[in-house]
């Protein structure tokens, strides 16, 4: 998505975007404004929260939503794939390579114009194994 003219990025914005870019965590909102005050001690968490959607609507971070958990941002754009703990909602970057999928040949099958995909993975991390969840399926 190309950036609009009047689209700027603000210290505030750049500030943000490099602490993200910075951690492979997937933090939250409340994670990012902690990373950022450690540059911008009187920033708002109302104030990461905005530039955050604002800098996802642009396509210059990603955000993951899953129902009943916590958005999650991730300074990494590339196409890639996520692996998310059942137990404590925890992510990670999930190192395979993304299969191709022929969205083209897809196109038949739905009115809607395909823009993209995002395929997420589900389980349980070491820490929440080790402690006896049970990692049932997460309700979408």
């Amino acid at each position: 998505m190309a950036l609009p003219r009047d689209f700027r990025i603000t210290r505030q914005r750049q500030i943000i975007l490099e602490e993200l870019r910075k951690v492979t965590s997937h933090p939250t909102a409340d994670e990012v404004c902690q990373l950022v005050r450690k540059r911008l001690p009187r920033i708002s968490l109302g104030t990461v929260y905005r530039n955050l959607e604002l800098l996802s609507d642009y396509g210059l971070i990603l955000k993951l939503e899953t129902a009943g958990t916590q958005r999650r941002y991730d300074g990494n754009t590339e196409n890639h794939y996520h692996v998310r703990c059942n137990g404590c909602s925890r992510v990670e970057d999930l190192p395979a390579r993304p299969i191709a999928i022929p969205e083209d040949d897809l196109r038949h099958l739905t009115t809607f114009e395909i823009t993209g995909h995002r395929v997420e993975f589900f389980g349980l991390c070491p820490a929440c194994k080790g402690s006896g969840q049970t990692g049932g399926p997460m309700v979408l």
